[in-house]
């Protein structure tokens, strides 16, 4: 629900954990825009699976406000890897944060969480009432597990101690900080690269697996930051929010979108006998809506802002 009683970051130290990481360094970008002061600090001073290393930094600095966007990630070949650590420590960093912002009388707590939280076979859209039932995508299930624990523990906190703690679960995103490496990183960034190593190659024809058909949802991460703040000002209460941009798209279409926004005149092979992954996959984001937010930017210019992040600052350290 839209609280009555508006929570201003004005004034506010607000600590971003994860600051380095693409939703992190999108929200201290937004943030620079509210009256607050922001605050983080680096894994050489606090290592965030450390309980007490945690809890002596934020008694020391005592943050008003929280988002908690710090979180070990990976595809699918690192979740088969690192089973262990990716749910021993996510685990660890939210259940250190959370802890400590309990301990250390923080105001307000935002978790963020990620819609592999959902059943692998859950109704489309997505809505929050999906979680927990049915079994979770085996491929990330550990990383998925933690983040269900995360929302729980936010709850719990809420209900035994009345801490204004909430969760927000973001859908694919794209935009600056993205992970460019092709072994490694999701649809669209992988497509951006392709197609733009393509344009400079000149070549006549960029491969793509399947068929182009499965629909996906894609929001760009300044809107997302946009999103988390607006509800750490009016949302309160246990329920997590699903944050989405409301629109989907084929892959075939988004290979078409990229190479236009990159200048790309080759054409697409889609190989069919390669998988498509699951036919579709959106989130419901009607009650965020209806509290009055929406995703400022449309597909066309989302992607042309990440494009031109990555020519300046990735495209020649991605791996290929």
């Amino acid at each position: 629900m839209v609280t009555d009683t508006p929570f201003s970051l004005s004034g506010k130290r607000v600590w971003v954990a994860g600051h380095r990481g693409m939703v992190g360094s999108a929200l201290v970008r937004r943030l620079a825009a509210e009256d607050c002061e922001v605050v983080t600090v680096g894994r050489a001073t606090v290592d965030l699976t450390r309980q007490a290393e945690v809890e002596a930094w934020m008694e020391e600095v005592r943050p008003d406000a929280v988002f908690l966007a710090a979180a070990k990630v990976g595809g699918i070949l690192a979740n088969a890897t690192y089973a262990a650590d990716f749910i021993y420590d996510n685990m660890m960093i939210e259940a250190n944060i959370i802890h400590g912002a309990y301990r250390a009388g923080v105001k307000k707590l935002m978790f963020l969480g990620s819609s592999c939280i959902y059943p692998k076979l859950a109704d489309q859209p997505m809505r929050e009432d999906a979680l927990l039932t049915g079994p979770l995508e085996p491929t990330n299930q550990w990383y998925a597990v933690a983040k269900i624990a995360g929302i729980k523990l936010c709850q719990a906190y809420r209900e035994q101690h009345g801490c204004d703690f909430i969760s927000a679960m973001p859908t694919n995103l794209y935009g600056p900080g993205d992970n460019f490496d092709l072994v490694t990183s999701h649809v669209a960034a992988a497509l951006m690269v392709k197609i733009h190593r393509a344009k400079v190659a000149g070549a006549e024809s960029v491969e793509i697996w399947g068929t182009g058909s499965p629909l996906r949802e894609f929001l760009h991460v300044d809107d997302l930051a946009d999103a988390l703040v607006f509800l750490m000002e009016r949302y309160s209460n246990a329920d997590h929010v699903n944050v989405g941009s409301g629109t989907e798209i084929s892959i075939k279409d988004l290979a078409h979108l990229l190479a236009r926004v990159i200048g790309y005149e080759g054409g697409f092979h889609f190989d069919a006998s390669k998988p498509d992954g699951t036919p579709r996959k959106l989130m419901d984001s009607s009650r965020l809506a209806a509290m009055g937010w929406s995703a400022a930017r449309p597909p066309e210019a989302g992607f042309a802002d990440a494009y031109a992040w990555y020519v300046a600052n990735a495209a020649e350290s991605a791996n290929g």
